[in-house]
């Protein structure tokens, strides 16, 4: 049997046909593996916990304290048009996963983000975006000069994979924020679709994270987050429906399609060495386990041209909660001085000072009376309400960087809830929070 070279990478793939069946191999043996272990060791199984996670764990070697020596992994997600000649990345997403404590993040970066020194001078080259002409370890320092965070791998993702993975495993459901009707002769990209729930093909989900506005110019709402806030939001969101769909049990034999097209889309430094110590923790993933956030700023006209000039102190602030715990403090730039130590007022922040607006998206008039009389029993200033179209799944906005141990509680108090960046200066409330039908299920 061809020896399994566990050093491979990705993007030499193409070049190398004998190493991609290898991988390949690797990968089957690891299944065939499972199937053994599950008949004849038992016991070192139990040892380490029953079920698929259990038996990758025991096939690859670990035991009960192999996860807790395993560091948070960080990687930066690249995703690229393959019609788009101009070398720009659409989708620029940090993505991590704590396998201690089965938390993930995904943290979006606005791509018209400001990376220019002299504003003076600025142009569309200063934009985020344009760094990847440059290659994607070139966008990959940029994103840890803005985060000070260590990111050490990236992934380049094109929209083909996209297209190809959601056919692959039989589409995507997914709850369209609102009617889509763009079109771009330029780049024969045509974008109509409606809202609602519904089953997307590989086509309809790469037209689904492109989607910045419409033909006459309308965008997403004001609740929702408009332009590229609602832009980042639905690819997270679809991103987070992507992976719950892909890791679910009809496609575990789907594993070759799933790795060839990996092989034929997709750019990355992760080795297989880097990431197979992950797997058997992956593989009881809860996607509600994943916080997602957008990096904090305004939209800014700098020498006449609109940047997303993101705020230092915010971002400081969100990294710090996001990121800095006692098991990842090294994965943090060491250049952090003491006046560039992260501060954040969770243990301060007094809930009478936060003016909440609350939004019944359930469909139950009488949520709104009962999550009111809740939170102000907690304390909370209910400074607004209202009553908004119906959405499946509570949303907690947050609207003027408020801590995210803020956003816990509330997300505790209510039960449930997605907790969402949703940046804005201009902004009378700190929180949005819309009932979904989700919250008293």
């Amino acid at each position: 049997m061809e020896r399994v070279n566990n050093d491979i990478y990705f993007n030499s793939i193409k070049s190398k046909r004998n190493n991609k069946n290898g991988f390949k191999i690797f990968l089957i043996f690891i299944l065939l593996i499972c199937i053994i272990i599950a008949s004849f060791i038992a016991y070192s199984t139990y040892k380490n916990g029953w079920g698929l996670s259990g038996m990758l764990a025991t096939a690859v070697g670990h035991n009960s304290e192999t996860r807790e020596t395993l560091e948070e992994f960080k990687v930066l997600i690249l995703g690229v048009s393959t019609d788009i000649s101009a070398k720009l990345t659409d989708t620029i997403i940090i993505a991590s996963y704590n396998p201690k404590d089965q938390k993930a993040t995904l943290l979006s970066i606005p791509r018209d983000t400001y990376i220019g020194r002299n504003k003076n001078n600025a142009d569309s080259y200063d934009k985020i975006n344009s760094a990847y002409k440059n290659g994607p370890e070139e966008i990959l320092e940029e994103v840890n000069n803005i985060t000070d965070l260590n990111i050490k791998y990236y992934v380049v993702i094109d929209t083909e994979a996209l297209v190809e993975l959601v056919d692959t495993i039989g589409g995507v459901e997914f709850d369209v924020p609102i009617n889509m009707d763009y079109d771009d002769p330029t780049q024969d990209l045509h974008i109509h679709l409606k809202s609602g729930l519904q089953t997307l093909d590989g086509k309809q989900a790469e037209h689904v994270v492109r989607f910045r506005h419409n033909n006459n110019g309308s965008t997403y709402s004001y609740e929702y987050g408009n332009n590229d806030i609602g832009r980042m939001k639905t690819q997270r969101e679809f991103l987070i429906q992507v992976l719950k769909q892909t890791i679910s049990l009809k496609n575990v034999f789907k594993i070759n399609e799933l790795v060839d097209i990996a092989y034929k889309n997709v750019e990355t430094n992760v080795s297989l060495s880097s990431i197979k110590d992950y797997i058997p923790y992956i593989v009881d993933f809860n996607t509600e386990n994943i916080q997602a956030q957008s990096l904090p700023g305004e939209s800014k006209k700098i020498n006449g041209l609109w940047f997303f000039e993101y705020d230092r102190t915010k971002t400081r602030e969100l990294i710090e909660e996001m990121y800095l715990s006692s098991d990842s403090e090294n994965d943090i730039d060491e250049d952090f001085s003491d006046e560039n130590t992260l501060t954040y007022t969770s243990s301060t922040e007094k809930t009478s000072n936060i003016k909440i607006e609350l939004l019944n998206g359930s469909g139950k008039s009488y949520n709104l009376n009962k999550v009111t009389s809740i939170l102000k029993q907690k304390g909370y200033n209910v400074y607004k309400t209202g009553t908004t179209a119906t959405i499946s799944k509570t949303e907690i906005r947050n609207k003027k960087n408020g801590s995210i141990s803020t956003s816990n509680d509330i997300k505790e108090i209510l039960g449930t809830g997605v907790i969402e960046s949703n940046y804005d200066s201009s902004s009378t409330v700190d929180y949005t929070i819309i009932i979904g039908q989700d919250y008293d299920e």
